[in-house]
């Protein structure tokens, strides 16, 4: 109980007499390295204002971001308006900065003016290849369908993404796939793709020599940079909004890029990279804190078994009286073991996501998603442990004049313990690995740096989540053999002669 506990404050916060000492503001950011700096550079400015900052990384795309705004899961995130305009209010016909902002008011959202940069989509390809083929316009690529097109998850599905680019250009192309952004770009690099969806401010575009093809036909929309912010935060932190407002027009597309560059290129981390930024412009100081490795994966350790072993409990606790009733009366079991089943087939990012309307972003609907993905093998086990016990066992312990409960404690329970202790070392095994997922809407743990390696191309930082990750479930499946020796009654434990 002192372990859960302890991981639960590390897992959200400092203790509530901490916490009250400032108010708290909850800042989000895309999973895109421009994103978490701007995240970044609104937290040390809020710190600044007398608040304490929480900046939730990466939490995923604009609908995501979106939503957790509006309904309060988070304060502020930086965004673009060509993003609002076309993504967020999709087919109103709402553009330009005074337009957009009226409309976002409806919702209970400010937005700031520009920030000094537009950071447009656009479509880039290597240079040689581009050269060969003599593409420099999207309308160039027409004439090649042989092409292997490689886009961002995102831009895959986006009112202004790939659809309408496909039916504004008429491009012919079959082989395309939506992936991660950053792997993107290695795609073009290692020639698995030849053409992918860029951001104008990416340090990629000058480090993989691509070029950048002109959007002759005007597809795209202006991404004005912008902060999205709860128009509550104006009552409860004035102080802050006034600091947020000091960036308007501070960021020129050349501080972006440069900023963009450092962390992405050589490696600095965005929390520095983005004092420094504010140390530059406004004569700013704000500390940065730089942990150790072994601080940091203590750190994501005790966060990793806070959202295991809350989940592993409370998946326990209802997962075993589940198997006995499927059990008991059999009229139920098919019902019971279905449900459970349909719940394991859904994937675990989905079942994720699913959670956040209802619950928010951090650990709790991580938690209950772990909870959720764990249920099968227990309750699965159980049911099969108790249903295997030989029909003479049964008739003893009737014979005996035992109660069912008593039958039920002495007699079944252990004689299928060796059954639900497999089932619960499953489910615990998964809940370690399915838990690194748990990073993409907040919850911390060994995935943060998973994610944080993959977006940076950080080979380094995506084995100190992998490896410990691994580690741990060879940990949790030690203790369980261990466990073995304890609950399952020791006649169950002999094997028999060869």
């Amino acid at each position: 109980m002192t372990l859960l506990f302890f991981s639960g404050v590390v897992a959200n916060g400092a203790p509530s007499a901490v916490r009250a000492a400032s108010p708290e503001v909850i800042i989000g950011s895309k999973t895109f390295t421009e994103s978490v700096i701007l995240g970044d550079v609104a937290a040390h400015l809020v710190q600044t204002a007398g608040a304490r900052p929480v900046h939730r990384r990466a939490l995923g795309g604009t609908r995501l971001l979106w939503s957790a705004l509006v309904k309060g899961h988070i304060d502020l995130y930086p965004e673009y308006t060509g993003t609002i305009s076309a993504e967020i209010l999709p087919r109103k016909g709402i553009y330009g900065e005074d337009a957009i902002g009226r409309t976002l008011a409806g919702y209970g959202i400010r937005m700031t003016a520009s920030l000094g940069f537009n950071n447009s989509y656009a479509l880039g390809m290597k240079k040689a290849t581009a050269k060969k083929l003599d593409i420099s316009r999207i309308s160039d690529l027409r004439s090649h369908p042989e092409l292997i097109f490689a886009f961002s998850n995102e831009f895959m599905d986006r009112e202004d993404g790939w659809p309408g680019l496909r039916s504004r250009y008429g491009l012919p192309q079959k082989h395309v796939s939506g992936m991660d952004h950053d792997l993107a770009y290695r795609g073009l690099e290692d020639g698995s793709a030849h053409v992918t969806d860029l951001y104008t401010t990416d340090a990629e575009i000058d480090y993989y020599g691509l070029r950048t093809l002109e959007d002759d036909l005007h597809y795209f929309p202006v991404y004005t940079a912008v902060l999205l912010y709860r128009a509550d935060l104006e009552e409860r932190s004035p102080d802050v909004v006034a600091a947020l407002m000091r960036l308007e027009g501070r960021i020129s597309e050349a501080d972006m890029r440069k900023m963009n560059d450092l962390v992405k290129i050589k490696k600095v981390p965005e929390a520095k990279v983005a004092a420094d930024f504010l140390a530059e412009q406004f004569s700013l100081k704000s500390a940065v804190a730089q942990e150790t490795m072994t601080e940091r994966v203590w750190r994501l350790t005790l966060e990793h078994l806070y959202l295991v072993s809350t989940s592993l409990l409370a998946v326990i606790l209802i997962s075993l009286p589940l198997g006995v009733i499927a059990e008991k009366k059999s009229g139920s079991a098919q019902a019971i073991l279905s449900v459970v089943g349909i719940i394991q087939t859904i994937p675990s990012l989905a079942l994720l996501v699913f959670m956040i309307p209802l619950l928010g972003i951090g650990g709790p609907p991580a938690i209950v998603a772990l909870f959720l993905y764990s249920l099968l093998p227990i309750v699965r086990n159980t049911h099969t442990g108790l249903r295997d016990i030989p029909p003479p066992v049964r008739e003893s312990a009737e014979a005996l004049g035992l109660p069912p409960g008593a039958r039920l404690r002495l007699v079944k329970l252990p004689m299928a313990s060796r059954a639900i202790l497999a089932g619960i070392k499953t489910s615990a095994i998964i809940n370690v690995g399915t838990a690194t997922l748990g990073a993409l809407i907040g919850a911390g743990g060994y995935g943060q740096p998973i994610l944080t390696g993959i977006r940076l191309d950080d080979v380094g930082l995506i084995l100190q989540g992998a490896i410990p990750a691994a580690l741990l479930a060879l940990l949790v499946q030690g203790v369980f053999e261990l466990a073995e020796l304890v609950v399952v009654p020791r006649g169950l434990r002999l094997k028999p002669f060869d």
